[in-house]
């Protein structure tokens, strides 16, 4: 039987049943006041599908509320539909198709996919490389800064004009983490490292100028010098952290095509999110769907906030 062929997938009922019984594992809470099982579904004839009253506070509350799914008029089955699809899309799904197969306006699509992005936010910050692992540090180039002018002759080359993102992979777990910074200046990109990589991990970087002096900082560094035609001495090698880069630039520009710097920080999220729960270490498209909707909670996100300007079609 078909993964989407489950109930939760087409019956609303059965859709607040499947979320509640993880938002709410250990029984139901109260949004309003925090009471814990202290609680009555209501079951009149024009009450809402998932609505309880609190006998502390005395409101009505439904799981929705407090998560990404809250004021939304859009049906709970199509958003476990939507994040389904999004988990399960390797180099993830357009605005443009979310519309098409939900049935969705493409506004709706669009918001959709971002509040979905917001849920896959890290809420782990543990750093990489404990106990002395690898961590592999490069930096990438996507899409265009406009707040920054392409400068000389040959307008539009070079990478200063673009937008700039950091990732980290730990080899050993297969994390990675992604940021998107100002500048490849080392007093922007260090301080990032050091908060996200324990000090005892082992650096591997290629020859860039910003990595010079992280041996200051953490137990090893070991250099991959492009320039010179190495790509790999043995475990040294920065190919692990170029195949996440391909995937991303697939994701950016064969999916999203454009997207506005205020935006990129929740793209990279979400790949960020489907490279860590990836078959290869063992989450498939179901688990890894059912992580993401463990994130909903406390990740509320507007559309006035999101929508101060359109960055992606």
């Amino acid at each position: 039987m078909s993964i989407l062929s489950k109930p939760h997938f087409h019956d609303e009922e059965a859709a607040y049943e499947f979320v509640e019984a993880r938002v709410w594992p250990d029984g139901r809470v109260c949004p309003h006041c925090g009471t814990f099982d202290q609680s009555g579904k209501l079951k009149g004839k024009s009450t809402r599908i998932g609505t309880y009253k609190c006998y502390a506070c005395r409101k009505p509350f439904t799981v929705k509320i407090g998560t990404i799914f809250e004021s939304s008029h859009v049906k709970l089955h199509i958003w476990l539909q939507a994040i389904f699809l999004v988990c399960a899309s390797k180099k993830g799904i357009s605005a443009n198709q979310l519309h098409r197969t939900l049935g969705v306006t493409l506004k709706t699509a669009w918001f959709i996919g971002h509040r979905i992005r917001e849920a896959m936010r890290g809420r782990d910050h543990a750093p990489f490389g404990a106990g002395g692992g690898v961590v592999e540090v490069d930096e990438t180039f996507i899409g265009r800064d406009y707040s920054v002018k392409p400068r000389g002759y040959l307008r539009g080359r070079g990478y200063a004009h673009k937008h700039k993102v950091l990732s980290l992979v730990d080899r050993d777990t297969g994390r990675a983490r992604s940021v998107v910074i100002d500048d490849l200046k080392s007093a922007t990109v260090v301080p990032i490292l050091r908060e996200h990589i324990a000090p005892e991990a082992r650096i591997m970087t290629d020859e860039a100028g910003h990595y010079r002096y992280l041996i200051r900082d953490f137990a090893k560094h070991y250099v991959v010098r492009h320039t010179r035609g190495e790509y790999g001495l043995g475990p040294v090698h920065t190919n692990t952290i170029e195949g996440f880069f391909s995937i991303f630039k697939r994701g950016m520009k064969g999916v999203y095509q454009r997207c506005r710097k205020q935006h990129l920080h929740r793209y990279l999220a979400e790949l960020d999110f489907r490279y860590s729960h990836r078959s290869a270490v063992g989450i498939e498209d179901e688990a890894r769907a059912e992580r993401a909707l463990r994130g909903i909670v406390g990740r509320r996100l507007t559309y006035r906030t999101t929508h101060r300007q359109i960055g992606v079609q």
